[in-house]
């Protein structure tokens, strides 16, 4: 069977996104395999392979918009999966789902190095075991929520709570900590956003280190669908080619789940649970299961996952958080106080949360710095309506030392200095631990509550307090 029998199609349907291609004659391509469509005065347009129809005939989904396409146009098979860029020559780049450039820059050099981006995940014999945390410098993270070197770690919340701040100030931290590569995974992202991410990243001096990879709100549901994996065929590439350490970043893992579930009802399967889609946990795993540690270096992945009506039972928010490791649940209502980042201490956790892994120490501080919050919580009531004098000795204490507690777990940012005036501060974990437990031992009981507000660690609030107390005297 020659080549050319083999790769020639033509066009016999449109319906939106999806594309009906017959051959002739010769083995129909595999399923998740690209096409490329050209019409003339057109660019190629790539569709992926979902279904075979019968023996000379298959359905694909676009990923690219199919505006213009036109019955009868040939289709070419490209012997494999999509292919993307990868390697030096796309750090600084921002890519599309094909590997595509979108910024202004010179187009890639002609002998980049291509992955295609469906790959299965690496064997378990490969894995590595180990539980070494991935330190942050994030005090509130670091503490309640750790992150694993390979990891993956699950922020749980909605619009304008600091996502993005806090994904720039994790790229920042990997980039100056580990001199790793950051993968910035854009999944049904806004335009806007994506410029503002590209404009931040530039005025941070990370962009040098980091990849952007855009599926954006406007294009097809193809396109969004397949983009977390354009960004994890880079990911792996620096990881297995390379050796270096990996931040993979996706923000919003549910546009991702959201996607999915559009073209499973464009290619006509009927809907499972709240309306997803029924291949939901398939999907879900054939990304994560691909982000790991191997023997010579790790990704760790960070992703953003939108909880629709903070519902957390919903199908697609239960899936993923069964693949994370630490769940870090983003606070509205903390947002509002001015507690940023806006991390929930009750409800983020993390199964490293362990004595075997952490130590003993780390451990009891942290459930000792949770039931202080949570006990405060509880009171937030009684002491609305009655105030503070109707608590008994013990419990004034515990929640004067919670309401310091949530304090000292703020911290500026370096991405946000231009915004804030505070130079950013980064907290080493035992930094993190000794002001914690000299909180809860009472050391800042006789401080303003404003000394341990958006500092670094226990002793810059404690000179902080000094400087308060001196200029108070001083007046």
């Amino acid at each position: 069977m020659s080549q050319e029998t083999q790769q020639d199609g033509r066009v016999v349907a449109i319906r939106g996104a999806v594309i009906d291609i017959a051959f002739d004659s010769g083995a129909l391509p595999p399923i998740n395999d690209a096409l490329a469509i050209q019409s003339p005065g057109l660019p190629a347009l790539t569709v992926e392979v979902q279904a075979h129809l019968d023996a000379r005939s298959l359905r694909c989904i676009a990923l690219q918009d199919t505006t213009g396409l036109r019955r009868g146009a040939p289709a070419r098979h490209l012997g494999g999966p999509v292919t993307t860029p990868v390697g030096e020559a796309v750090l600084g780049r921002l890519l599309d789902v094909t590997g595509r450039t979108g910024d202004k820059a010179p187009p890639l050099p002609d002998d980049t190095p291509r992955r295609p981006i469906h790959a299965a995940p690496p064997p378990l014999r490969a894995q590595s075991g180990t539980s070494e945390i991935f330190s942050t410098g994030i005090k509130v993270i670091d503490l309640l929520a750790p992150l694993a070197q390979g990891g993956k770690a699950a922020m749980f919340g909605g619009a304008g709570v600091g996502k993005t701040v806090l994904v720039m100030e994790l790229i920042h931290a990997m980039v100056a900590r580990y001199e790793g590569i950051s993968v910035f995974s854009g999944v049904g992202e806004r335009s806007r956003e994506g410029h503002e991410m590209l404009s931040d990243m530039t005025e941070a001096g990370v962009l040098d280190r980091t990849v952007l990879v855009y599926g954006q709100m406007n294009e097809p549901p193809g396109a969004r669908w397949r983009v977390p994996m354009t960004a994890l065929a880079i990911a792996e590439h620096f990881r297995d080619a390379d050796h270096r350490n990996v931040l993979l970043l996706m923000d919003n893992v549910f546009r991702f789940v959201q996607a999915g579930s559009e073209v499973s009802g464009l290619l006509g399967r009927m809907a499972s649970r709240v309306g997803y889609q029924p291949t939901l946990a398939t999907e879900v795993a054939e990304l994560q299961e691909r982000i790991a540690a191997t023997d010579s270096a790790a990704i760790t992945a960070i992703e953003a996952v939108y909880v629709p009506a903070d519902d957390f039972t919903d199908p697609a928010v239960t899936t993923i958080a069964a693949h994370v490791d630490s769940t870090v649940v983003l606070s509205r209502a903390m947002a509002a106080d001015g507690m940023y980042p806006a991390v929930d201490p009750i409800a983020s956790g993390s199964i490293l949360l362990d004595p075997l892994i952490l130590g003993e120490e780390h451990v009891a501080v942290a459930n000792q710095v949770r039931r202080a919050i949570e006990h405060y919580r509880e009171l937030q009531d009684v002491i609305s309506l009655l105030g503070m004098e109707e608590l008994g000795r013990e419990d004034r204490h515990i929640v004067e030392r919670a309401r310091r507690l949530q304090r000292f777990l703020t911290q500026p940012f370096s991405v946000t200095e231009a915004f804030t005036g505070l130079e950013g501060r980064s907290v080493a974990i035992e930094d993190t631990i000794a002001g914690c437990k000299a909180i809860l031992a009472g050391e800042a009981d006789d401080w303003d509550e404003s000394a341990l507000y958006m500092v670094g660690d226990f002793e810059e609030a404690r000179a902080k307090e000094e400087a308060a107390r001196k200029a108070q005297d001083a007046a």
